[in-house]
């Protein structure tokens, strides 16, 4: 399916104009046939008194940024874009299967709804806001909600993701799938799932993230803008068919499950301890290596093993304690 643009259409002031003249016309003309006794004429008044509104159903105004489908009795005809009054068959019919559904996303969010697609249901307040037939063409942001994915690990983690997308062909969405609000958010759905799995939820060792049989560092929380550039790809591959153009997508929310989340933030606090701790003894022995070689270069004390082995681990002990040091004066001898 292509689209057709009808964007010669631009005559809906010229067409209600003449229509208003006509029906001025057409009671100025039964007024004179019922005076002069012409009954052709006021018969040919009256039927277009009572027809000639159905030329008003052709008329047609679309805003900035709104596109409207046409098909006449079944088959696509075209499509009209861009602001204007138009005018185009009376018995032509706009077509837009998305209508009645709306998504958790910015143009037609609904603040009572709670997940991803919100289906409009019979009402007797809905019943009175008819759902427009004009496709958007505004750039919109879709807030897809918050799912539960394994990741290359097993380790089951709660991701979210925003995706900012529009309609660049009406047809396609129109006609190509059944509805294409419903079908983004599916799409989305599947892609978020098929990217997550590929990557841990931090840098693991042995693990391939590109596909080059070469394990990486790739890693959702390091590789937040990969692994989104990634998730726009894959649902750009599957949304082409339905005309809809996805320019970007942000991973909104990040953090392991909450079955896990605890043993995973002992895991992150016992690694942070044990870097901290490795930290702390790379620097104390090397303040020890220093101060031995500072007494013996200055002749300050002339130490045997012995004593270096109970100094270097009174200074391990003070250095490396959690707690301060507190020391004992030996006023003796060692021996």
């Amino acid at each position: 399916m292509e689209e057709k643009i009808l964007d010669k259409r631009k005559h809906g002031m010229l067409v209600l104009v003449l229509t208003i003249l006509l029906y001025i016309a057409a009671i100025f003309g039964f007024i004179v046939s019922i005076a002069t006794g012409w009954t052709l004429l006021g018969i040919v008044c009256v039927l277009y008194m009572c027809l000639g509104w159905i030329l008003w159903l052709g008329l047609r105004v679309l805003k900035p940024q709104e596109a409207l489908v046409l098909t006449l009795f079944g088959k696509y005809v075209g499509t009209l874009k861009g602001a204007g009054f138009y005018y185009v068959n009376p018995f032509s019919s706009a077509v837009n299967p998305a209508a009645k559904t709306k998504l958790n996303q910015s143009g037609d969010v609904d603040a009572g709804g709670k997940g991803n697609i919100l289906v409009a249901q019979p009402g007797a307040q809905q019943a009175a806001e008819l759902p427009s037939r004009k496709i958007s063409l505004k750039i919109m942001t879709l807030n897809n909600s918050r799912q539960k994915i394994n990741d290359c690990l097993g380790n089951p983690v709660e991701i979210g993701i925003a995706v900012i997308w529009r309609v660049v062909d009406t047809a396609k969405a129109a006609f190509n799938v059944d509805n294409y609000k419903e079908y983004l958010s599916l799409q989305c759905d599947a892609a978020l799932r098929n990217i997550v799995r590929i990557y841990p939820y931090d840098v693991a060792p042995g693990v391939d993230t590109t596909g080059d049989g070469v394990a990486d560092e790739g890693s959702l929380r390091g590789s937040s803008e990969v692994v989104a550039e990634r998730i726009k790809n894959e649902i750009q591959s599957r949304v082409g068919e339905a005309g809809l153009e996805i320019i970007e997508a942000r991973i909104t929310y990040l953090a392991y499950a909450p079955e896990i989340a605890a043993v995973m933030l002992q895991r992150q606090q016992a690694s942070a301890i044990i870097d901290a701790r490795k930290m702390i003894v790379d620097g104390a022995v090397g303040m020890v290596e220093m101060a031995l070689e500072r007494l013996k270069e200055n002749n300050v004390v002339d130490l045997d093993e012995e004593r270096k082995a109970a100094m270097v681990s009174n200074l391990l002990v003070v250095l490396c304690g959690n707690q301060n040091a507190q020391p004992v004066v030996n006023s003796g001898s060692l021996y």
